[in-house]
């Protein structure tokens, strides 16, 4: 139960960070965020590990998956 609390939390600081990080406006609110921060985590973070690795890790994870959200937005329109 705690682990999926956790998850979420971290998923929200890494999606911030990488909601930051690009430039331009980013669409979506908190929970796209924690999405997309839990989905960085899997994609840069699980082959870094944990400690300030796996936060490297995960937030550009994150920053690729948005990069790659919005690269698909703009040439699909």
């Amino acid at each position: 139960m705690f682990s999926l609390l956790y998850w979420a939390i971290f998923g929200a600081i890494v999606g911030g960070i990488a909601k930051a990080l690009m430039p331009g406006k980013v669409p979506g609110g908190w929970l796209p965020a924690i999405g997309l921060g839990v989905a960085g985590s899997v994609l840069g973070g699980l082959p870094f590990g944990e400690g300030p690795a796996g936060l490297v890790g995960s937030v550009l994870g994150a920053v690729l998956l948005v990069y790659g959200i919005e690269y698909w937005r703009t040439t699909n329109v």
